[in-house]
């Protein structure tokens, strides 16, 4: 659909004022304050000198043109008021990944060139340490949080600069700015299998239509138009939506951005650095929480465990989105056995794609993980990428998707071209997963080609290893990994976390896996690890693994 996310934002807070925008602890944001605040943002934003942005038409697909505002913070209204006031401004919000060191950090400032940089006040010695090696400097707005560090030389405060700004109204920002428009950008940055971070951009029409338009569902019409959706909302009762995973994160943030231009509610714990499963489910007890975001076991496991010591009134829980990484079909019984009103959503995506899979669990139906319905767009490219293969294809093939798709990789001509390539005509992104396609349609993942192990000929998906030894009663976390072999070429080591009071019987884990894996996927080495390594949002650190797996060689 062609909507601006500002303009359809602006419609729903006029039509909802006094409804919730964000719900954290004891402290509730309404549409309107979100709205008013955000119009100070942007207007502070304008007054430091953003540009309008250049015609879409005048640029190349790995171009932006417009000037772009980093958002280096943890879940709260800050992430959100800087979205929707860069997003007024007409400027480009991007995401900032709090966990990469400072290497990393300046690599993605000086590819990002970002004319302001909004940062928890938790990470202004890191940012201190890295600001004379950037190429353009930025002007720095502080969120003042319980570390309590001061603020970085010639910073603002981000509160003192909202509180002495008088915010522009929405046509008098527009005056300045042109009137924001669909194809208006929107960057994220990701990293995995893309090696330094990068920046996909998409228009922000494209980006609604692939992981934000699915939440205008919930009032019941089709997103049609800015009118429909904003007079509806005011007709509907609002629900109330935990993303819970950092809003650094794609899913998260489409998540939360999706539930608003619905003019609905989010919902965040108070812990925002950190899982917290007390918090968590105190958070969905208090206000009434209907859906929920989480990132495969690494969060529901810790959430399993938390309500297996405490009740919590979950009655309101109906709706739990899985995605990001791999959910073990007993985490997911597991989770049905505790929660036994909830539907679970195992949504398959990608910063290049959207969502674009989907495997649906629910008490008294058959729970099932690693094959998934394609959503509109989405199908397997033969090895070659020069065709779509049809269902009942015994190829091993690629993950790919059609339009709505990203334009490209920010200042990256070349790997624009090989994400995005033409297949029977149309442009796709090709996502660097292996697949097939079923008989029945459905879509079996079968991992990242990244992270496939090449032993002895053979080609192993590393997820299909985990997601077996994720079964196994022992094992609490794993990641699987490739460690260089004279005779193998590769072979496959399992780094794992054991359950509590649980002891490390290879030969018998062994002896269980072959009865499901054929004897070549079998790992060569099982090490045991007190903690397996993964990012805020459950991802796996494969790198980590790796060195793990060569210092315990035998």
């Amino acid at each position: 659909m062609s909507f601006n996310h500002w303009k359809l934002f602006d419609a729903v807070s006029k039509k909802v004022p006094n409804r919730n925008a964000i719900l954290q602890g004891e402290t509730s944001i309404s549409y309107e304050l979100l709205n008013e605040r955000s119009r100070k943002l942007a207007t502070f934003l304008l007054n430091c000198g953003i540009k309008t942005p250049l015609p879409r038409h005048q640029l190349k697909d790995w171009e932006s043109g417009q000037d772009h505002v980093a958002i280096y913070l943890y879940n709260g209204k800050e992430y959100i008021e800087t979205t929707f006031a860069a997003n007024a401004a007409r400027a480009v919000p991007f995401n900032v990944n709090y966990r990469y060191v400072e290497e990393e950090l300046l690599y993605l400032f000086n590819d990002a060139t970002p004319k302001v940089i909004v940062y928890q006040a938790a990470f202004a010695p890191t940012l201190s340490n890295i600001l004379n090696g950037l190429k353009v400097k930025p002007i720095l707005l502080q969120v003042a949080d319980e570390s309590n560090n001061s603020l970085i030389e010639d910073a603002f405060d981000y509160e003192t600069a909202l509180t002495n700004t008088v915010p522009k109204s929405t046509d008098q920002l527009e005056q300045i700015t042109g009137t924001p428009l669909p194809e208006d950008l929107y960057i994220l940055y990701t990293g995995g299998t893309t090696g330094m971070p990068k920046g996909t951009i998409w228009k922000q029409c494209d980006i609604y239509s692939a992981s934000m338009q699915v939440f205008s569902a919930r009032l019941g019409i089709p997103p049609s138009s800015i009118e429909l959706i904003s007079d509806t909302a005011a007709k509907t009762e609002t629900s109330v939506s935990l993303p819970l995973p950092p809003f650094m994160h794609g899913a998260s943030q489409w998540t939360a951005l999706g539930t608003l231009l619905a003019g609905l509610t989010i919902a965040l714990p108070n812990t925002v650095d950190k899982l917290n499963p007390q918090d968590v489910w105190a958070t969905v007890e208090k206000f009434r929480v209907e859906s929920m975001v989480i990132v495969g076991d690494a969060f529901a496991r810790p959430l399993c465990e938390e309500l297996e010591k405490n009740k919590y009134d979950l009655s309101s829980l109906i709706f739990l989105a899985t995605g990001g990484a791999a959910t073990s079909q007993n985490i997911k019984s597991k989770i049905l056995e505790l929660i036994p009103n909830v539907l679970i959503a195992d949504i398959g995506g990608s910063s290049e794609s959207g969502a674009i899979l989907s495997n649906i669990s629910r008490k008294g139906s058959e729970v099932t993980t690693g094959s998934f319905y394609p959503m509109p767009g989405t199908f397997v490219a033969d090895e070659t990428l020069t065709y779509l293969l049809s269902p009942g294809d015994q190829s091993i093939g690629w993950l790919v998707k059609t339009h709505p798709i990203p334009l490209g990789y920010l200042n990256d001509e070349q790997k624009t071209s090989r994400t995005f390539p033409v297949i029977e005509t149309q442009k796709m992104t090709v996502l660097g997963d292996r697949a097939r396609i079923l008989s029945d349609g459905r879509i079996e993942l079968l991992g990242r080609d990244s992270v496939t192990i090449n032993t002895g000929g053979e080609k192993v998906f590393a997820e299909e290893v985990e997601a077996t030894l994720m079964g196994h009663p022992c094992i609490k976390d794993t990641i699987v990994v490739g460690r260089p072999s004279e005779k193998w070429g590769q072979e496959i080591v399992a780094v794992v976390e054991l359950y509590p009071n649980h002891e490390l019987d290879e030969k018998e884990i062994l002896e269980v896996l072959s009865t499901k894996l054929a004897k070549y996927k079998l790992p060569k080495q099982i090490v045991q690890v007190d903690s397996v390594l993964r990012s805020p949002a459950g991802k796996a650190d494969y790198g980590w693994a790796r060195e793990i797996a060569v210092k315990f060689a035998k």
